[in-house]
């Protein structure tokens, strides 16, 4: 659920150092997601890019506990990923996308998945990017997270999602329109 409306992506000042102040804290805390990195040259990242950290900001009050993970060289690009043990909180209980949630004649959820992350500016995690993220730490052991589904299966209505049980990363399908109490997504930004 957005704090505010996408047209006005840029945070207030004093939001903007709260948000950096929670964002460093936790690059301090979790220093093994992010070796070889330095936090003054992320920081320096998101303060000249405004709509990035207000996507941050709407990852961070969604409950994603967003993180520093890895950087592109090649794009010059920090990379965020939702780090919270279990799949963010306020982004749970989603269908798919729009056209799963427009086919469902009852008990329709509140959103979905790809319309929530297109909202906040973030992109849903593909299966790669997921399994990327559990060499990082044990997340979703109670939960399961959509993921980006390639286009094949979700014209055939089927849409993909992960969890992790016995130590093992787990994909499994779905009919794109189902959602669960437990089940919601993850994201990642590019600053």
């Amino acid at each position: 659920m957005a704090t505010k409306k996408s047209s006005q992506k840029k945070l207030p000042a004093s939001q903007a150092a709260e948000l950096i102040n929670i964002l460093s804290t936790r690059f301090e805390k979790y220093k093994t997601r992010h070796k070889g990195i330095e936090w003054s040259k992320v920081q320096a990242k998101l303060e000249g890019n405004p709509e990035k950290l207000w996507s941050l900001n709407e990852m961070e009050m969604t409950g994603g506990e967003p993180d520093v993970v890895g950087y592109d060289k090649k794009t010059d690009e920090y990379l965020f990923f939702d780090c919270s043990p279990e799949t963010p909180k306020e982004r749970r209980s989603v269908c798919y996308d729009r056209e799963a949630l427009d086919s469902r004649k009852e008990h329709k959820p509140a959103n979905s998945a790809v319309d929530m992350a297109e909202e906040i500016g973030i992109e849903i995690l593909n299966e790669d990017e997921y399994r990327e993220l559990q060499t990082l730490g044990a997340f979703d052991l109670k939960t399961s997270s959509w993921i980006k589904t390639p286009e094949k299966i979700r014209k055939l209505d089927g849409a993909l999602f992960c969890d992790r049980r016995y130590d093992t990363v787990f994909v499994y399908h779905n009919g794109a329109s189902s959602y669960y109490a437990v089940r919601g997504f993850r994201g990642m930004l590019r600053v």
